[in-house]
């Protein structure tokens, strides 16, 4: 059994534990997924499965939440986030993309992708890099992903869920479960997930360049 190296803080009571949702990954049933918005709204972190691996996210505009991220994961101010969208047609508000670099989007989501793209002045400056200017955007190729998203009417804010010292993401629920419950406001159990996460692509310039190889296929990507 996995052991949990955090130590707890104020909002992480061991007389408490996350609520746990099964939910099929496939058919996701629409009443575990409201529950699990209404946790987010309410300035809920919670842990998630993606197309890739299992995530810990929390609302956009929530400052107190990020904080319990970076508590949990050890992330320093540089560590960018990522934005969790439903489709692209939430790009615009967050990210500067002109038509070039939209065509390559549209063709490679939802997948299994981070877009490094230049932020937007709607970006709340706690979630892009500090010097860069840019913002992680994520278009998952997930059914349990978007109905949550499309429960919550807007993206989330997200990262791997990596912890400290770990080599390679959690991807099985007991051990979730075991590790985060204390942690975490909600745990989605939707089965395993693999232990490679996304690639990532920066697209702040002309020219795409592959910052990590991941699960999502790169080689419309490579340069010839």
């Amino acid at each position: 059994m996995r052991q949990c190296c955090l130590e707890l803080t104020p909002w992480e009571s061991p007389d408490l534990s996350s609520q746990y949702f099964s939910i099929h990954p496939e058919n996701p049933q629409a009443r575990s997924i409201a529950r699990v918005a209404d946790i987010v709204r309410r300035g809920g972190v919670i842990v998630y499965p993606t197309d890739s691996v299992y995530a810990i996210g929390c609302h956009i505009g929530d400052k107190q939440a990020l904080e319990r991220i970076r508590v949990i994961r050890q992330l320093d101010k540089h560590h960018n986030f990522t934005l969790v969208c439903r489709d692209l047609s939430e790009l615009a508000n967050y990210a500067k993309v002109d038509n070039s670099a939209f065509r390559i989007l549209k063709g490679s989501t939802p997948g299994a992708f981070t877009f490094i793209l230049n932020a937007t002045s709607e970006v709340p400056k706690r979630l892009m890099h500090p010097k860069r200017k840019t913002i992680g955007i994520r278009v998952p190729d997930s059914p349990i992903v978007k109905a949550l998203l499309d429960e919550l009417g807007e993206p989330m804010m997200s990262v791997t869920l990596i912890m400290p010292n770990d080599e390679y993401p959690l991807s099985d629920p007991h051990d979730i479960r075991q590790t985060m419950e204390r942690h975490v406001d909600a745990i989605i159990d939707g089965g395993y997930c693999g232990h490679e996460p996304t690639t990532v692509i920066d697209m702040t310039d002309d020219n795409p360049q592959i910052l990590r190889q991941g699960t999502g296929d790169s080689s419309s990507f490579q340069q010839s």
